[in-house]
This record gives structure tokens, sequence and C-alpha cells, in this order.
């Protein structure tokens, strides 16, 4: 009897957990095509559309999913999410999309994408180090640091910025546009409290921290949209897949999630597995990205390279629930 109670528990842990992804991933959907809508019909540049509009509402599931833990005192949920959608977007994500079609990385890699996630990243776990927390002031020097990298990107890689830009650009009717709006917002919220309530309930119940659930099957179901725009492309070989979009996630993660987050409320580290072993992961396989990029073969990653990625993805997630 105990028995078969424990195992509905796990399977309705397990269920909230999918409809609330679900729910983020619609939600984020919809919120994006009012944004776009809006920004359209204010006639704002393209190019400002892509690196702002459409980039907060891609992170918005991370971003309600953050401040909703944080707020609901889960900080671990809100940290392990981060954290584990950085590794999950180049250990996961980018292994699958390079094992099923090779890419070409741009000269933008190693000028400007890559040493800016590093050096987020690095900044990021000094800030959590210093007095296991993100605070306020914190949060408010990363987003400021968001702000004038997009400056920076608007300015001078204009092209490269372009890219992120949607291309489908047709302004939506005023109700449309009102009822997108409504549907993102209220799906994010409900899906956001759904979720966090299904992953306290699922480490409840299989005896792990919030934290393991988090950096494995929360951050996961985050990286989803991600992946499956990303293999949408491909198999319509529609415009080349960039690395820099999946790095860009990574620097909006950190900047513009966490950042936003810390601003609202401050952010304890509680298990101190996310400080020894969680984020050197994330430092690790992001630091793993540029000797790939350039051996075998330069500027190129093939499936040998998506094979590697995968292996230490699955490194990472294995002994989490030993």
């Amino acid at each position: 009897m105990l028995c078969t109670i424990f195992v509905q528990t796990q399977y309705m842990a397990l269920l909230a957990l999918a409809i609330g992804i679900f729910l983020l991933i619609k939600g984020g959907d919809w919120l994006m095509r009012a944004a776009v809508a809006l920004s359209i019909r204010f006639s704002i540049p393209k190019i400002v559309i892509g690196m702002t509009v459409v980039s907060f509402a891609t992170s918005a599931p991370e971003l309600i999913v953050s401040v909703q833990s944080a707020l609901g005192g889960h900080p671990d949920l809100a940290l392990g999410n981060v954290v584990g959608s950085n590794i999950a977007n180049l250990g996961f994500v980018l292994a699958i999309i390079i094992i099923i079609s090779p890419i070409n990385v741009t000269s933008s890699f190693y000028k400007t994408d890559w040493p800016m996630m590093i050096f987020a990243s690095l900044l990021f776990y000094f800030f959590l180090v210093s007095d296991n927390q993100l605070v306020a002031y914190e949060g408010s020097i990363l987003f400021v640091l968001l702000i004038l990298f997009l400056g920076y990107l608007i300015k001078y890689q204009k092209e490269a910025v372009l890219d992120e830009a949607p291309e489908n650009d047709e302004a939506l009717e005023t109700s449309k546009t009102v009822s997108f709006l409504l549907l993102g917002g209220f799906s994010l919220w409900l899906g956001s409290e759904t979720l966090i309530k299904g992953a306290v309930s699922l480490a409840q119940n299989l005896g792990v921290s919030e934290r393991i659930i988090s950096v494995s099957i929360v951050s996961l179901g985050t990286s989803i949209p991600e992946l499956s725009a990303s293999i949408i492309a491909i198999i319509n070989k529609e415009k080349a897949i960039s690395l820099g979009n999946l790095i860009g996630s990574n620097i909006f993660n950190i900047l513009a999630v966490m950042g936003i987050t810390a601003m609202i409320h401050p952010v304890e580290v509680q298990d101190t597995g996310l400080l020894s072993n969680d984020i050197w992961w994330m430092l690790g396989i992001s630091l793993l990205i540029l000797p790939l990029v350039f051996f075998p073969k330069a500027a190129r990653l093939g499936w040998t390279d998506g094979l590697i990625l995968l292996i230490v993805y699955i490194i990472f997630i294995f002994p989490l629930f030993l």
C-alpha cells in the first residue's frame, strides 16, 4: 500500500513537471509573438527586436522559474535552473545538433561570444563563492553588463545580430496581440508554479535535494525549446544553426535571468554541491568548447565533437542520482 502511494506520488510529481514545462514553452512562444508584434507596430528596428525583445521572450521560462523559486524560498531551484540550463545547452542541445548536422563556426565565436560567456560565468562564480549568495547590487552589475554587451553587439556586429531577428515579421491584429500577451503571461505564471511544486515534490519523494532535480530535470526541460527549434531548422534546411545562438542563451541566463532574480530577491546557496560540483561542470564544458572548435577541424563542429559533449553531459548527470 505504501509502495503504491509512493509510486503514485512520484507519477503526480513527474506529471506536474511535464505540465509545467509544457506551459512554460507555450507561454514563452505566445509572449514572443506578442512582443515581436508590438515591436513591429511601434517601428522598433529589427536589430533591436532580435537582440532584446526576442532574447528576453525566449528566456522568459528560465526567468520566471528562477524569480518564483527565489521568492518561494527555493533558491537552489533558481540557481540550479540556470547552471543546469547552461550545461544542458552545450552538453546536450549543442551535442545533439552537431551529431545530426555539423555546423561552421564564425569568427565572432572566439572574438566576442565565447570570451563573454567565460567572463560572465567566472563573474557569476566569484559573486557566489564570496559569500554563498547573489544579492541585489551583484545582480545589478550582471544586468548592466548585459546592457553594455547588447549595445556593443548592436553597434559593431549588426550582421550577427540580424541572424537573431525573427524571420516572420508580419504585424498581428491588436486583439491577437493582446490575447497572446495574456495567454503568455498566464501560462508562464501557471507553468512556473506547477513546475516548482512538481520539482519540490519529486525531490522529497526521491530523497534528493532540490538542487539535483533543478540542474538535471528542470534545466533540461527549459532547454527543450532551443533543441526542438534547432532540429526543425535542420530538417527544413533553413538558415544555418549558429553556435553563437546557444552561447548567447548561456550569457543571457547568467546576466539577465540571475541578474534580474537577484535584484528582486537575494539568492542564497543552500546545497554546497552547487559550488563544489555543478558550477565547475558549467565552467568546464564552457572551456571545452574552444578546443573542440579548432580540433580536429578548424572552425567546424562535427559528430565526434557532439559525442564528446554528450559523454561529458552523461558523466555529469549520472552520479547526481547515485
